[in-house]
């Protein structure tokens, strides 16, 4: 599922979305901050007529040189769009765009909404609920990858909701990722996105604890990289970020404040459903009091307190 595909199959891949926009409907972005600028941009760049807004409007007024429309208010940037995607910083900023004094959801029946930011189950599931009374179709469709991958169009969509759209997203997603996993109805795709940034938040403590724990034992941690490295026990992800740690670059990537964000939707949802996450539970104290003085450094950063 999450297999890189060569580069040249992806820029096919973009062609292709790019010649078939003419039976797209006009897309409207919402947000257009680290993540969903470069987003935006791989939209316009494929051929897509393109409507923005951001909260800060200066984020999205580059896009206007790809040949989007930048909007004053949601409301405008979803007049004449068939597709809304929002790509904000949470569940209440994300209801406010939608149903605030100047929202979009009531003035557009009809309309496909495509909710690709990391908002967590229950606001998932809250704006769904929004989105059907006021005949809106939603899409539950959050991105596994960080601004790299968002500016290379490398993203994987974890995409949720009635099958009937998935036609008429294929070309919009593949502008944007690599990949798409449709996983059932509209909120399976946060839920499955909860999974991921669990691991993701314990993958890096353990590796900033094990690095650390190396040094104290006299060892060298590059050296304990390298053994790692070489055996199953190295991932990708953990090697990559245990480079960062050692070579002190926090050049953000994911920044911390919102992997504590994330975990902390994780470990909300565990407990709705009587569970507990006990690793993502213990290492939020240790984040948040990082995160007061390196909230947007890479969460990487979490290994000067380790």
């Amino acid at each position: 599922m999450t297999t890189t595909q060569p580069s040249a199959r992806h820029s096919t891949q973009r062609r292709s979305s790019a010649a078939r926009t003419t039976k797209t409907p006009v897309i409207a972005f919402l947000g257009t901050g680290r993540m969903g600028g470069p987003m935006a941009a791989n939209l316009a760049r494929s051929g897509f007529e393109l409507r923005v807004w951001n909260r800060t409007t200066g984020r999205a007024t580059a896009l206007a040189e790809h040949g989007a429309f930048v909007a004053d208010k949601p409301a405008q940037a979803v007049q004449g769009a068939g597709i809304v995607i929002t790509m904000l910083a949470d569940g209440p900023a994300t209801e406010r765009a939608a149903t605030g004094p100047d929202g979009f959801l009531d003035r557009s029946p009809g309309l496909i909404w495509v909710q690709m930011g990391t908002i967590g189950a229950k606001w998932s599931a809250r704006l769904a609920v929004i989105a059907a009374r006021s005949g809106v179709t939603y899409v539950d469709a959050p991105v596994s990858g960080s601004e790299g991958p968002a500016q290379a169009g490398q993203l994987i969509i974890l995409a949720s909701g009635p099958d009937r759209v998935q036609d008429v997203l294929a070309p919009v997603f593949g502008a944007l990722g690599r990949a798409t996993v449709w996983l059932g109805p509209a909120g399976d795709g946060t839920k499955a996105k909860l999974v991921l940034n669990s691991w993701l938040v314990d993958l890096v403590e353990a590796t900033a604890e094990v690095l650390s724990f190396a040094g104290r034992l006299g060892l060298d941690p590059a050296a304990m990289v390298e053994l790692l490295q070489a055996t199953p026990l190295g991932s990708p992800y953990a090697v990559q970020k245990a480079g960062s740690m050692l070579a002190g670059d926090f050049t953000p990537a994911f920044a911390l404040k919102h992997a504590v964000k994330d975990a902390e939707l994780a470990v909300q949802a565990a407990y709705n459903l009587g569970t507990r996450l006990p690793l993502t539970e213990a290492l939020l104290p240790r984040w948040r009091h990082t995160a007061l003085q390196h909230a947007d450094d890479d969460l990487s950063v979490v290994y000067n307190a380790a």
